[in-house]
């Protein structure tokens, strides 16, 4: 499985994702899910990938060799847009769609894949796309300034309560490394090390690309402060006034 979350923020983008695959509890392995094309002062587009990685390195394939889009062959680097970008990409998991889809089917395989796509080319503004199996896409907004791919639901409920577009960078970079802490907490087919890429907006080039392995410092820290603060805030809570006495020494516990 994979967990992959982009950040759309004024500032920038956010994009984080893990790197395990797994083919069964004795086949696991680690493969790089982020991919990057970037012309600095031109265009910074970055790529994260779920779902069969033969189907994802494929569509990766086809979009360095260059797809059809409206009669003329294109890449990353010669679309003129964000939102062309997005249409790419749809074309090339089409594209793969029609040469593999048959014999996967044939062999009991679905044809699964996901494509979270972000970036700048110059002239347009900073743009996060999903790109789904069937080559159909949605983008971030300012409502809903994140997506995520892969197995999303143990990260997705701090997003939901702390992230707005106006956190910036910094407190993004925070709120991804919490959220997947949480997935790797509790899905072990997400797993280290984890690939990060942090973009400014108007740039044009990457401002931070990092592998943060189990043994990275500040990411050792923050799930142990996360931790820390989770316990520290149930305690605090108060007890439902309608429950107490609730234990032996009020009794109410025994049994």
């Amino acid at each position: 499985m994979t967990y992959c979350v982009g950040l759309w923020l004024r500032e920038g983008l956010v994009m984080l994702a893990d790197t395990r695959t797994n083919a069964g509890v004795d086949h696991i392995s680690t493969f790089s899910k982020m991919y990057t094309a970037t012309a600095p002062g031109e265009r910074m587009l970055c790529l994260m990938a779920a779902g069969n990685l033969a189907i994802t390195q494929a569509v990766w394939n086809h979009l360095s060799e260059g797809v059809m889009l409206e009669e003329e062959r294109h890449t990353l680097f010669s679309v003129p847009s964000m939102f062309r970008a997005a249409q790419l990409v749809g074309a090339a998991i089409r594209s793969v769609y029609e040469t593999d889809g048959p014999m996967l089917k044939a062999q009991g395989v679905g044809f699964d894949v996901s494509i979270m796509l972000g970036g700048q080319i110059a002239g347009g503004p900073v743009r996060l796309y999903l790109v789904y199996a069937a080559g159909n896409f949605i983008e971030a907004t300012p409502d809903t300034p994140f997506l995520q791919i892969g197995e999303h639901k143990y990260g997705k409920p701090i997003l939901d309560r702390a992230l707005r577009h106006e956190t910036s960078l910094e407190d993004g970079i925070k709120l991804t490394l919490v959220s997947m802490d949480s997935t790797l907490r509790s899905n072990l087919t997400v797993g280290m090390p984890l690939d990060l890429l942090v973009y400014e907006a108007d740039t044009h080039a990457v401002r931070l690309q990092r592998r943060i392995t189990e043994e990275e410092p500040y990411f050792r820290g923050l799930r142990e402060s996360w931790s820390e603060a989770l316990r520290e805030a149930y305690r605090r809570m108060p007890a439902p006034d309608w429950a107490a006495p609730i234990g032996p020494a009020g009794g109410a516990g025994a049994g």
